[in-house]
């Protein structure tokens, strides 16, 4: 699926059976592509294949990446169709297990939030942002749902502000502040005839969903490709026809800075840099029966690279590496015009 493309339009059950068949070709990118498959069946509504997709991860004989992961997808998913004591088991062994990644902790705080369990919401929440951000300066953009997620609970349980619903508040960069994002009273509004209240309604939904896409358990970029150097001095040097889209290496890389600054004030969410080869592209345009020289192939490319799981997530911290392979800090090279 091309990000742009609206979902509506989206033939879940097909797309599902490609990643999967996908998974096929590239079996060492197999977890990523059949947890895409399995959030396809979930929204074609085939929860019981969503599930076999799980299981099927969890009984191969390969390492998994990420087993938590697996485990608390699976779980959400089973809860949304009657199986909740299986997701509760599944849901108190991730808590006892205690993950480094904050994916499965905000998938099964969420579980139990959607299904009215606030409370546990709220301490599921709460013990992932203490094994995770404790003596942390800056909490990584990964750890940021968590403390959305745990803001929103409180918000709803009448909890007064305590300093990691403060530090929500600094990292959120929603339009709408989060106090009155997560008001458990303004779904009232809705009721209103003034033309103004539902304008400003309207506003505090949309940026609901933008910190609600934020929060996906793993969610799969947008992502814009990036070449090195030596790679793209190949690519044109084998493919002149592509020269156009890329005037120079310098051009290029200020072209991915941008997009991606341009996508991210646009509010689009989860966004992610994924780089190119010559020989992957190459055998991506021969797995699509096309040519490397044209141009409309490039987006495909880095979105199949993304539903790999090859994408790494931008913006970087401030203090760690630039994308670009520079050895500068991100803060020092192409995050430097960022305030």
């Amino acid at each position: 699926m091309r990000p742009d493309t609206p979902a509506e339009n989206v033939d879940h059950a097909a797309e599902a059976a490609r990643l999967e068949r996908t998974a096929g070709l590239y079996p060492e990118d197999a977890e990523s592509l059949l947890l895409r498959a399995a959030a396809h069946l979930e929204l074609s509504g085939d929860r019981p294949a969503a599930t076999a997709l799980y299981d099927r991860l969890l009984g191969s004989a390969a390492d998994l990446d990420n087993p938590h992961l697996v485990r608390a997808l699976k779980a959400s998913n089973l809860w949304e169709y009657g199986h909740e004591a299986e997701a509760r088991a599944i849901i108190d062994g991730i808590r006892a297990a205690a993950p480094r990644d904050p994916a499965p902790w905000v998938i099964v705080a969420e579980a139990l939030e959607s299904h009215d369990e606030l409370e546990a919401a709220h301490d599921t929440f709460t013990e992932g942002a203490r094994l995770l951000l404790t003596d942390t300066d800056e909490p990584p953009y990964a750890t940021h749902p968590l403390l959305f997620g745990r803001h929103r609970v409180r918000r709803m349980l009448g909890a007064a502000h305590d300093d990691w619903d403060t530090l929500a508040d600094t990292l959120n960069t929603a339009p709408v502040p989060l106090d009155e994002l997560h008001d458990p009273n303004r779904v009232w509004s809705l009721g209103s005839d003034n033309p103004a209240e539902l304008a400003a309604e309207i506003s505090r939904l949309r940026a609901e969903l933008g910190t609600y896409r934020e929060a996906l358990s793993r969610p799969f970029p947008v992502a814009v490709l990036h070449w090195p150097e030596p790679e793209l001095a190949e690519l044109l040097r084998d493919y002149p026809a592509l020269a156009p889209e890329y005037p120079s290496y310098e051009a290029h890389l200020a072209t991915v800075e941008t997009s991606l600054r341009e996508l991210a004030a646009s509010g689009t969410q989860n966004l992610g840099i994924v780089t190119g080869t010559v020989p992957s592209y190459e055998a991506f345009a021969a797995s699509e029966s096309t040519t490397p020289t044209d141009p409309t192939l490039l987006p495909q490319y880095a979105t199949t690279l993304a539903a790999r799981g090859r994408a790494i997530p931008w913006p970087p911290q401030r203090t760690a590496a630039c994308w670009c392979g520079s050895g500068r800090g991100y803060g020092e090279c192409h995050g430097v015009a960022e305030a």
